[in-house]
């Protein structure tokens, strides 16, 4: 997995050898080729796999009392969810662009969001603070609706109990933010550096793509992801994509 540093150079690589350019690009297509055909060739027999279980436990239940089981099918699960999210990691720079409306996506999705915490029954306090007048966004709609559910999904996860999460969006000349506020345990400082990474997860079942994946969608549309956060107190998204 290459680090910013490793693509730093092969940019400027690119940038100084027309050569070099065609070798790099040419490279990078066959690399996600074969990521996502990898990924694919698995998750089907995993898949079918996953079903054969399900069905098993269904016509004798009485396997769910066998040593392991359970935590075989949260690995099966895990695994499942590890290559869709690698195959989706591995395309997050591809972007599929359309004209809608920044408002109402986020609008949406703060309600979806509510909708979510009420039916879990949640502890958690979350309001939104999104303007009428944002206007028209070019850019892709499903994929940066995904990179704010994730960095939500994050936020409510970071709550253990009672706590309070805000999204708010704002426009300063050709600039929006996005910021995606939490009251939850925050992230300890030795940590920040890299939570970007992929594959670096700080929680029980995570795979570690989520945020590398949204950084990879954010920087795409020409913006930038950072965060801050204090242990103990909650942390802070932002989020800025040039309009």
């Amino acid at each position: 997995m290459m680090h910013n540093i490793d693509i730093n150079k092969m940019n400027q690589l690119m940038e100084e050898n027309e050569d070099a350019r065609q070798i790099i690009s040419q490279l990078l297509e066959n690399h996600q080729i074969t990521v996502s055909t990898i990924a694919h060739e698995i998750r089907n027999p995993l898949t079918l796999i996953s079903s054969a279980l399900q069905i098993i436990q269904v016509q004798h239940p009485e396997v769910t009392e066998f040593s392991h089981w359970k935590q075989t099918m949260e690995d099966i699960d895990f695994m499942r969810q590890l290559l869709e999210e690698l195959s989706t990691f591995n395309n997050g720079n591809t972007l599929n662009y359309s004209v809608f409306s920044i408002e109402h996506l986020l609008k949406n999705i703060a309600i979806s969001f509510a909708i979510s915490l009420d039916e879990a029954d949640s502890d958690i306090e979350f309001s939104s603070s999104i303007p009428d007048n944002l206007g028209k966004f070019t850019g892709d709609k499903i994929k940066l609706e995904e990179v704010f559910l994730n960095l939500l999904k994050n936020a409510r996860e970071a709550i253990p109990g009672h706590g309070t999460i805000l999204l708010a969006a704002g426009q300063k000349k050709d600039i929006l933010t996005i910021k995606i506020k939490d009251s939850g345990c925050g992230i300890p400082t030795e940590n920040i550096e890299s939570i970007f990474e992929p594959f670096k997860t700080y929680k029980q079942g995570g795979t570690g793509l989520g945020l590398s994946l949204s950084q990879r969608i954010v920087e795409a549309h020409g913006g930038s992801i950072s965060v801050a956060s204090t242990e103990g107190k909650g942390t802070l998204f932002t989020v800025k994509l040039p309009i």
